[in-house]
């Protein structure tokens, strides 16, 4: 059987404390839109957030489950440290920088990566999000055609003893920018780091799983003690966007993730249909991975299972979208009643094996 190659993320599901809260944020300061406020179908009494694009195009969805009652988690292995999104250019990066430090959020950087340059902040419950450029891109330090074949070490001006600190913090934008203007749009995800014990077996499980191609080795610039690989969808000659995967490579002795408010619940990578997820869903068992059966989301549908290290993975179809129960031009995120089919006893056992899901 030839293993499909997933054309990058599908989704990102996150924890929150308070939905109101979270959507003031990520609607009203980061100006994603809301594309749909519904409920997790495993456990409709949680309120479930969609943000993205206006149309929510796979690979810009960001989406949260409200736990307010919910103990805070903690990043570790088998977890996301952080989710970063994409904006355009290194000015348009700047003017982000003062768009929201003038609204008191502590931004970090702008720190220079190579194959791009980033901001840090946190949102509203303590997640770890960065707003990264779309270039130079990953042939920074090696040829297009030969990502990931050798280890890459960065620039000195790139880690902790060579960066420039003070220039660092005091560059922004010189004018106040008091909206999110047109060209400083966030276009989704741009990508995804989470932490694993064993990164050569995690090297090995993301391309036998999902296709992903190993597009970088190199160093935690921030902890250059620690390795960090990146994986994508990537043909010898482009990376796709939305694609990148990255892994800090720690070791068994770190703690474990704990899911909560905070952090990150699981990951979701695309199948283009039914057909291709079914594929996927007898290679991963033949692989003698435990994944769940068919799951309906409505707006797609799943099937989930874990890597090595725990992380928790979702494959979900491209269709058939979030215009199945509103117009496709009018996506406003309105309120979305639980359909009656998915309180169903098959959907209470997958949940009590991989958590609650959607």
């Amino acid at each position: 059987m030839t293993t499909p190659v997933t054309l990058g993320f599908h989704h990102i599901t996150l924890v929150s404390a308070d939905a109101k809260r979270t959507q003031a944020f990520y609607q009203d300061v980061l100006g994603l839109s809301l594309v749909k406020d519904t409920v997790n179908f495993d456990d409709p009494n949680t309120k479930h957030l969609y943000f993205g694009s206006t149309a929510g195009e796979p690979g810009t969805l960001v989406t949260f489950f409200e736990w307010p009652s919910g103990s805070h988690g903690r990043y570790g292995v088998g977890g996301v440290h952080h989710l970063a999104l994409k904006t355009a250019s290194y000015e348009t990066l700047l003017k982000w920088k003062r768009y929201l430090t003038d609204r008191d959020i502590h931004v970090s950087g702008p720190m220079p990566r190579g194959y791009f340059t980033s901001l840090y902040f946190r949102d509203p419950d303590g997640q770890v999000l960065e707003i990264a450029t779309a270039g130079p891109g990953y042939a920074f330090d090696e040829p297009i055609g030969e990502l990931g074949t050798m280890l890459q070490m960065p620039n000195l001006s790139q880690l902790p003893d060579g960066r420039d600190a003070a220039f660092i913090n005091a560059t922004t934008y010189p004018e106040p920018v008091p909206t999110i203007a047109a060209e400083m749009s966030l276009s989704g995800i741009h990508h995804i780091t989470g932490m694993t014990d064993d990164i050569n077996r995690a090297s090995d499980f993301y391309h036998e799983a999902l296709g992903l191609s190993l597009i970088k080795q190199s160093i935690n610039q921030d902890d250059p003690e620690t390795a960090h690989w990146f994986w994508a969808n990537y043909d010898g000659t482009r990376v796709l966007p939305h694609s990148s995967w990255t892994l800090f490579g720690w070791t068994p002795r770190h703690p474990k993730s704990r899911d909560g408010v905070g952090q990150t619940h699981h990951v979701a990578f695309r199948a283009k249909d039914s057909a291709e997820q079914l594929t996927w869903q007898e290679h991963l068992r033949s692989m003698g991975l435990d994944v769940s059966d068919v799951m309906d989301r409505k707006y797609f549908t799943s099937i989930y299972f874990r890597a090595p290290d725990g992380q928790l993975l979702e494959i979900a179809t491209d269709g058939p979208g979030f215009a199945v129960d509103e117009n496709a031009g009018s996506l406003q995120g309105n309120q979305i009643p639980l359909p009656l089919s998915t309180t169903t006893q098959e959907h209470h056992n997958h949940e009590m094996e991989f958590g609650h899901l959607t």
